[in-house]
């Protein structure tokens, strides 16, 4: 019975008990062979005979045509002999791809040595502060970490895995890739900074960009929604019992100013939520406390390109999921940049604001959807104190 071998079993070869036999003409082996392959051109077979009967033999030809053939008659006269079915062109193919491997491990050990050192303090330590702050992760969980192939969640991603090299407390990944309708480039950008970060992407597909194409009225409120949707399905269906995405410091402030200066209310992006819409899921934000400026000097410093959201709509959509309000995120973006210049502080005085709320000097608040009044209290303090 013919034995079959691939490339792959050509860098465990011991050349003690092994002989590679390359039976192509003389003029393709002077060309160039794998290494420690003897030539003996199919046209000079009675040599075929000349091999030691106590070494098992390799042949292969220039890609599988002829070698089945010459291991056949090796193994009717008695020798242990296998063919190398990818013949010469295929152990190229596969040395290339190899290489490829070899200088992607390189890539993502650089990738994490800059997060390990010069992005120690503005990005990992930040996200594991988070981590533990808001207790996002805790034992047992099998946590989806969405990825939509932009700069936030790449990142995002990365530094879970080596959370999950590193840490004490015991919990499963995902990395979850939705796609909506991406085009073929799209999704190659998305593959190809998986395999140079190192991650295991699982992508599954919907269509989301072609049902909302048609959608005159905030499509890409809609956009978000179906997508927050998909992704809680399918994490629950893996197995999951959280969602993580890549939503970021300056996303937490800019939702601050935009829910006073848009919607007439004071409220924020919270660091987790549990899911109204699917029992037992809840959605976290381990990037609550990175900055945004630290993950673009992240992904320049080791030359990462990204997608931003490559729907139907635009491929430069930065703020999907905003219900339309793009122009105005944009507009708080610049008005904090620019109250920056004379108060270095804005910032995290915008993100403490949230923390730092007296129901006292409130108006009216909401808590589980009901209304409270200043009123309500008002008055019976005031005769308590007569």
């Amino acid at each position: 019975m013919q034995r079959i071998i691939g490339p792959e079993a050509i860098k465990d070869i011991d050349f003690n008990t092994t002989q590679l036999v390359d039976v192509r003409s003389r003029t393709l082996y002077s060309f160039g062979s794998i290494p420690g392959a003897i030539n003996i051109p199919a046209t000079e077979m009675q040599k075929l005979y000349e091999l030691p009967k106590d070494k098992t033999i390799y042949v292969f030809c220039q890609k599988g045509e002829i070698s089945g053939e010459i291991t056949e008659i090796l193994l009717d006269a008695g020798y242990d002999a296998s063919e190398l079915k990818c013949g010469y062109l295929g152990y190229l193919s596969w040395l290339l791809e190899e290489s490829g491997k070899k200088e992607e491990e390189a890539f993502c050990r650089q990738v994490e040595k800059s997060l390990q050192k010069k992005f120690r303090g503005e990005i990992w330590s930040r996200f594991t502060r988070a981590i533990r702050d808001y207790e996002l992760v805790k034992p047992g969980d099998k946590i989806a970490v969405c990825i939509s192939g932009g700069k936030d969640s790449m990142l995002m991603a990365k530094l879970f895995q080596m959370l999950q090299r590193h840490s004490r407390i015991p919990f499963d990944l995902v990395y979850l890739v939705m796609d909506p309708g991406y085009s073929e480039a799209n999704m190659g950008i998305i593959q190809k900074n998986a395999d140079r970060l190192g991650l295991p992407i699982t992508v599954f597909k919907t269509d989301i960009f072609d049902s909302v194409y048609h959608v005159e009225k905030s499509p890409c409120y809609l956009c978000a929604r179906m997508r927050r949707g998909h992704l809680y399905s399918k994490a629950r269906e893996l197995g999951c019992n959280k969602i993580a995405l890549g939503h970021h410091y300056d996303d937490v402030i800019e939702t601050i100013l935009m829910g006073m200066l848009y919607g007439g209310q004071v409220q924020t992006m919270m660091p987790k939520l549990h899911s109204t819409h699917f029992p037992g899921m809840e959605l976290i934000r381990p990037l609550y406390l990175v900055r945004e400026e630290s993950i673009l000097a992240w992904r320049d410093e080791n030359g990462l390109a990204f997608i931003q959201c490559a729907c139907h709509f635009t491929d430069t959509c930065t703020t999907c999921g905003d219900g339309g309000r793009s122009s105005a995120r944009r507009e708080v973006k610049e008005w904090i940049h620019r109250m920056k210049e004379t108060n270095p502080f804005v910032e995290s005085n915008i993100f403490r604001s949230v923390e730092n709320v007296s129901l006292n000097t409130v108006i009216s608040y909401k808590k589980d959807g009901i209304s409270h009044h200043f009123l309500e209290e008002y008055n019976e303090k005031h005769s308590d104190q007569r």
